[in-house]
């Protein structure tokens, strides 16, 4: 869908840029799709695994160290993508509209930006206040959300029981915390960053996003204007 995305919008070949990398999974797909990859993300750990999944395959990818709200590159990038909801991860709007702004700089003339996004709606009535368990072979997991309306963030709770060498299983806990987005917040958030909104989706199809959707995809166009920074 995100390769089929890029070619849509004429972005065939050349450097792509992946904000929110993680350990690398997107980022070595497309690199696998002929692009040339840069990944940024600010979790060494993470980074770490990307790296030696690099260097096993043999794949010629760029990971840096940096904040997606304050990243910085030597010159620009023919696209930029941004998904696996990381930008919920954002505190506020404000940030949204910053990690654009810094898109739109680093962006060849026309290039495209794709992120995605998880809705308030998600959020809000389909995983609130709910228990999601599975039971694996050689993992189980309990995932506990909390949705908190007045704050508009959504407190997930994730235990996992990893299976040990010995067949015993070892708990750990991770805790995250997102911001439920509307379509009205991301067009804003567009615009304030100077950026030309071309469409945004319903995920995995080409249907009208809403905010019954949800996850939405957002594809923006760079657009000059006055005082951009060229580096």
């Amino acid at each position: 869908y995100l390769t089929g995305l890029l070619k849509e919008y004429e972005v065939d070949d050349g450097l792509v840029l992946e904000l929110g990398c993680g350990t690398g999974n997107a980022t070595r797909l497309l690199s696998d799709a002929g692009y040339d990859m840069i990944g940024v993300d600010n979790a060494p750990d993470m980074l770490e695994i990307a790296l030696e999944k690099k260097e096993e395959e043999g794949q010629d990818i760029l990971y840096l160290c940096q904040d997606m709200r304050e990243f910085e590159l030597y010159g620009t990038v023919n696209a930029i993508v941004c998904v696996c909801d990381s930008i919920n991860y954002l505190s506020n709007t404000d940030q949204i509209t910053t990690v654009f702004s810094l898109a739109n700089n680093y962006l060849e003339a026309g290039g495209i930006f794709i992120c995605d996004f998880k809705t308030k709606h998600y959020f809000r009535d389909v995983v609130a206040d709910s228990v999601i368990a599975e039971d694996r072979d050689d993992v189980s997991f309990i995932w506990d959300n909390y949705y908190d309306e007045e704050q508009n963030v959504n407190e997930l709770a994730l235990s996992l029981f990893l299976k040990e060498e010995d067949d015993l299983y070892r708990k750990t806990q991770e805790f995250h915390y997102q911001i439920g987005l509307t379509c009205e917040d991301m067009i804003r958030c567009v615009e304030q960053a100077g950026m030309e909104l071309l469409a945004m989706y319903d995920a995995f199809t080409h249907t009208p996003a809403t905010d019954d959707s949800e996850r939405v995809y957002v594809i923006a166009r760079e657009k000059h204007h006055e005082g951009k920074l060229y580096i």
